[in-house]
């Protein structure tokens, strides 16, 4: 696997994890969050894999990170194949009732809870892998492939997920690159319209006060009220943002 084929190598692997086949098969092993994760910071890291790719001739500590990242993604392509192989297996035994010695053998570990340990710990190294390797990208200046990047975070966000909790997709990296710029792209696009009855948008710097956080937030919406918000008090106006949530 040459670092000129790592961006086709991402975006093979991000389609797979996102294949209903993949997504059922970790929910039955109880790795469905630890999947979203992987698939996540690997289409952030797909993002700058293009700029990384012509940069790296003049630039041998990206050339290394590359090697690095070219392992962490050999890995999950094994893990892919492993869900993809048990969903096999699942599909055969549902279908025909059991299946022959040899078949199960050839298919998975004898030991469900075995196997499904082992997914876990494998998928949690890898993620930590790639969690480290991403964090990395920041000192190479690599530039965002904006459009691609826009769409990959689209359809993460509208796609209709098992999980009911709140998702936080991170755009990371260095001052310059354009991450409000995509940000805002991705807000305003008319996928993101049809999905959402309710959108907000609001800056938040590191050093905030919860007070007026929670008044950005509210008279960001389309048509507030015309209520002074000012001279509400914080466990009024969490209440109020509440409300405004509920469908």
């Amino acid at each position: 696997m040459a670092e000129s084929i790592l961006f086709a190598v991402a975006e093979s692997l991000i389609g797979k994890l996102t294949s209903e086949v993949i997504q059922k098969a970790s929910l039955a092993l109880g790795v469905y969050n630890d999947l979203q994760e992987m698939k996540e910071t690997m289409t952030l890291m797909k993002a700058v894999m293009l700029d990384a790719e012509q940069k790296r001739l003049t630039n041998n500590t990206l050339s290394e990170w590359l090697i690095w990242i070219k392992r962490v993604f050999s890995d999950a392509e094994d893990i892919v194949d492993d869900f993809e192989c048990e969903a096999l297996r699942k599909h055969v035994i549902k279908t025909y009732g059991s299946c022959s010695r040899k078949v199960c053998r050839f298919f998975s570990s004898s030991n469900p809870l075995v196997y499904r340990l082992r997914m876990a710990n494998e998928m949690q190294d890898i993620n930590k892998r790639l969690a480290k390797l991403a964090a990395q990208r920041s000192m190479f200046g690599l530039q965002i492939n904006e459009k691609d990047t826009r769409v990959n975070i689209i359809e993460l966000l509208v796609q209709d997920g098992h999980d009911k909790s709140l998702s936080v997709i991170p755009i990371v990296g260095i001052g310059g690159l354009g991450k409000i710029t995509l940000a805002k792209l991705v807000f305003n696009d008319a996928n993101i319209d049809d999905c959402f009855s309710l959108k907000m948008w609001v800056c938040v710097c590191n050093d905030f006060e919860l007070k007026n956080l929670l008044i950005k937030i509210l008279k960001s919406i389309h048509n507030p009220s015309n209520e002074k918000l000012e001279e509400f008090e914080i466990e009024q106006l969490q209440n109020r943002l509440k409300h405004t949530l509920q469908p």
